[in-house]
């Protein structure tokens, strides 16, 4: 203990709020996993993450600021791992199944910040707007990115020139979300975590590929690809 307080008094008052603020994470995680969003408090955040039970809420001012930030951090460290499972992809539907198998991995791997991230997410149905917000602009990022890979293989010739880029954007987000709900609600095992992600990436190749698809990823006779 000695050790460890002169190590925290020789920190920088912006080194001690980055330690605060990931073991404050970690808190909040262990407890939304625990008890969930709607039984954490930020007292209690702060006192497990080994402070003052007032740090929380001087640091987040309200529940709806420690989710907005425990959103933000746990997708940063998923964008972390994505970027670099898709940055030496070309064509889009090579970058699509990058990105499946990196959700898969990062799912498996960092079970309990998923498991936090997405309780926050469906949390955000409920009548509080900052984190619905917050919730949305995530949906939204992530669904531009998919309408980029696939124009990016569009224009490399790897996807189909007529494909409705919009509606196969719109079903792999829902396909994601479908996956991590049916993870969060039944006890899967990790080889069926793996089969419903490599089930996605089938039907990505199937709505992609440059032989003709029929059905409900096929263009749509109102919208132009890429809006």
């Amino acid at each position: 203990m000695p050790a460890a307080t002169g190590a925290l008094t020789r920190m920088t008052q912006p080194e001690r709020a980055a330690l605060s603020d990931a073991r404050m994470a970690d808190a909040a995680v262990a407890l939304i996993c625990e008890r969930g969003a709607s039984a954490t408090t930020l007292k209690d955040v702060g006192l497990r993450a080994g402070y003052s039970r007032g740090l929380a809420s001087n640091r987040f001012g309200s529940k709806a600021g420690l989710w907005s930030f425990l959103i933000r951090r746990i997708g940063e460290e998923w964008l972390a791992e994505l970027q670099q499972s898709v940055a030496d992809r070309t064509s889009g539907v090579d970058t699509i199944h990058a990105a499946v198998d990196a959700h898969c991995r990062f799912l498996l791997d960092s079970s309990e910040r998923i498991r936090a991230f997405y309780t926050l997410w469906f949390e955000s149905v409920g009548p509080d707007p900052d984190l619905r917000d917050v919730i949305t602009g995530a949906h939204q990022r992530r669904q531009r990115d998919v309408e980029e890979w696939i124009r990016a293989g569009v224009e490399a010739g790897t996807v189909r020139p007529e494909v409705d880029v919009r509606t196969v954007a719109e079903q792999f987000c829902a396909a994601v979300i479908g996956i991590v709900y049916t993870w969060l609600v039944a006890p899967l095992a990790h080889a069926e975590v793996r089969h419903l992600h490599a089930g996605l990436k089938q039907q990505m190749t199937e709505a992609l590929s440059l032989r003709p698809v029929s059905g409900a990823l096929a263009k749509h006779p109102n919208r132009k690809a890429g809006r």
